[in-house]
């Protein structure tokens, strides 16, 4: 069984965060581990607060976990603070991970800041130029590329960008190629590919998570990057149409994994 490594925030309420990729994890058949960078009070009403995990602390788990078991690969999410962002920088070169996929968290969908903004330079410089996969909604495409989507020809561009600052692929979530699917677009290859699923109505919570950590799964079975894309999203799209609401927001929608 492969064995694979979530670095992200806490969710109690199950739905995002290391709780849902660990979920991912063992939907797919894989050995999930986690070490939490942030702790965070929600439930389906939305982010509370936020607080990081010491960067010292992180580095003892990063540390005591990757010093014993190598993992297939690792998928980092929330990681809130310039500390912690180079905490994880430094095991990913010490310990030489080769399967980095980075999903940039930036903002929870109720505006809560969840990477600082004297952090994102630093994922920038640190951090993107380790990834194998860079994984940002246009939101986050928009922060990593210093430059506005408002088309097509644009998230080509900032796609370029964001490669240029080092990642091996990068993976836009969303956009402008078609407005009936859920579209998401993949840079780095010989060729961009674009893979559609149908558009499902309805928030549901931890998308990108369970999408990031579905690739982390593949990948880390020796999949290329397109396939393990492709296989990503046909994934996430069979968990969404199984989604229910988990708390008194009936408009919030939880993957049931």
């Amino acid at each position: 069984m492969i064995k694979i490594l979530s670095i992200a925030g806490s969710d109690p309420s199950g739905g995002a965060g290391i709780q849902v990729d660990l979920k991912t994890f063992q939907s797919l058949g894989a050995f999930g581990m986690a070490i939490p960078a942030a702790l965070t009070a929600q439930s389906s009403r939305g982010v509370f607060s936020v607080s990081p995990v010491p960067s010292a602390d992180l580095k003892r788990q990063l540390k005591a976990l990757l010093s014993d078991i190598k993992p297939a690969a690792v998928k980092t999410g929330m990681l809130l603070t310039r500390a912690n962002v180079d905490a994880v920088a430094a095991a990913v070169k010490e310990f030489r991970i080769r399967n980095l996929i980075i999903d940039p968290v930036l903002l929870s969908s109720s505006g809560r800041t969840l990477l600082r903004k004297d952090a994102v330079p630093l994922l920038r410089k640190k951090l993107l130029p380790l990834a194998l996969v860079v994984t940002p909604n246009i939101m986050e495409a928009e922060a990593l590329a210093g430059m506005a989507i408002r088309s097509e020809q644009d998230m080509d561009f900032a796609a370029g960008r964001i490669l240029d600052l080092g990642p091996s692929y990068v993976l836009i979530k969303g956009g402008h190629r078609a407005s009936s699917a859920a579209e998401d677009t993949l840079y780095g290859g010989q060729k961009v590919l674009a893979f559609s699923t149908p558009w499902r109505s309805g928030e549901v919570h931890g998308t990108g998570c369970v999408l990031s950590s579905a690739v982390a799964v593949f990948i880390g079975r020796g999949y290329a990057v397109e396939k393990a894309v492709e296989k990503a999203k046909e994934h996430v799209d069979t968990l969404l149409r199984k989604a229910k609401p988990a708390g008194k927001n009936r408009n919030l929608r939880y993957f049931q994994i």
